[in-house]
């Protein structure tokens, strides 16, 4: 049976170019890129090299990219790292309803440490009001964190506005680009972010391997302890192939992102028409929103969702019913809740998330399947 994959914005496969530049990174660099000796040097260099390539994707100076496992230590040492080192004796954080867990769990554990934590709402086409960040700041706000992209909905939050609020307030500004890196352009001066988080595997790298932007001159302080690799902000010996995995996709999408991304939304756009029509059922979530090319959101009434899921996968298609680290979770996606939908509804929401093997063709294709599984005669 032929498997067609769905569900990028959970995790991609390693491309090409970037099995191409791990191979010999694997093989042959080898030293500690800490060491003064040759093999030490070469694996600096690979290291730096790949630097500057993450930093040239998304605009930003080599010297502000910190390597790390992936976007959750990204997110964690960003609400960690500037927040308990802020100076300021109360604290107070503003985020949103429909952040990632990573950044979601982090805010409730500041708040066990006796930080104050503001949680905006979205409107129904899962988008923040930028009037609603600027209404939630208070004289001890020491940091907003708004993602830029939703991984369930694929919403695109108006950063440089909020950015712009956070600057005018003096208040730090961090975003969870996760879902955004690979699917939008992203110059993190024209945001006005601070801190800017990002991971390989949605990408097309292996996964292990991320990165936090800090503008520089931020304040973030370590939230690990050990050596002084990464300007003091990450300690541990690098992982070199990982970074340079990272550093292989971040070239590609640097050269080939417009067209890849014009591709996605026709083949998104496709998506949507063939299920509207197959199955009189369905309704497009958020679909008036600004969105990522790669992303729909789609609830079938009177359908439950997980089962969807497996009657799909059964069929040989991979897709999702909310985000990857939820799966399995009783509760409704906290996403799809604040827009508005009640559980029911949240529950009959599938996301399919189309990525660089998908065409035309698996496009049909899975429109046939779903229309097998989810119209009125399938149930």
């Amino acid at each position: 049976m032929d498997r067609f994959y769905f569900d990028h914005n959970a995790s991609t496969p390693v491309s090409p170019e970037v099995l191409e530049a791990l191979t010999p990174a694997l093989r042959e660099v080898y030293g500690n890129a800490s060491s003064i000796h040759h093999p030490g040097q070469m694996a600096k260099q690979r290291l730096e090299a790949a630097r500057g390539q993450v930093a040239q994707l998304i605009h930003a100076q080599p010297r502000e990219i910190v390597f790390l496992s992936g976007g959750t230590e990204a997110d964690n040492l960003a609400l960690f790292g500037a927040v308990r080192y802020h100076p300021r004796e109360r604290k107070h954080v503003v985020t949103t309803a429909i952040e990632h867990p990573a950044v979601l769990a982090a805010c409730a554990q500041l708040e066990r440490e006796g930080v104050s934590v503001t949680r905006v709402g979205v409107s129904s086409d899962g988008l923040v009001s930028p009037g609603d960040i600027r209404r939630a700041l208070r004289p001890e706000t020491v940091l907003v964190s708004v993602m830029h992209a939703n991984n369930e909905l694929g919403t695109v939050q108006p950063l440089a506005e909020i950015g712009r609020i956070a600057r005018e307030a003096g208040v730090l500004f961090h975003s969870d680009g996760v879902q955004a890196v690979g699917k939008l352009p992203v110059d993190v001066q024209a945001l006005g972010v601070d801190l800017y988080s990002l991971t390989g595997h949605k990408i097309y790298a292996p996964k292990g391997a991320g990165a936090l932007y800090v503008r520089q001159g931020t304040r973030l302080g370590a939230i690990q302890f050990g050596g002084h690799h990464e300007r003091d902000r990450r300690p541990g010996t690098e992982n070199v192939p990982g970074a340079v995995g990272l550093g292989a996709a971040a070239q590609w999408l640097s050269d080939n992102l417009d067209a890849e991304t014009a591709r996605l939304r026709v083949l998104r756009d496709r998506l949507e028409a063939g299920l509207l029509q197959r199955v009189p059922s369905a309704v497009v979530n958020c679909s008036n929103a600004p969105r990522t090319p790669n992303t729909s959101n789609v609830r079938f009434e009177g359908c439950d969702g997980e089962a969807l899921v497996i009657a799909l996968d059964l069929r040989g298609f991979a897709v999702s019913s909310g985000a990857a680290c939820s799966s399995g979770a009783v509760e409704p996606s906290h996403v799809l809740t604040a827009i508005g939908l009640p559980p029911q509804r949240a529950r009959a929401s599938l996301r399919f998330s189309l990525g660089r093997s998908n065409d035309a063709a698996q496009v049909d294709a899975l429109i046939e399947a779903v229309a097998s599984v989810a119209s009125p005669h399938a149930r």
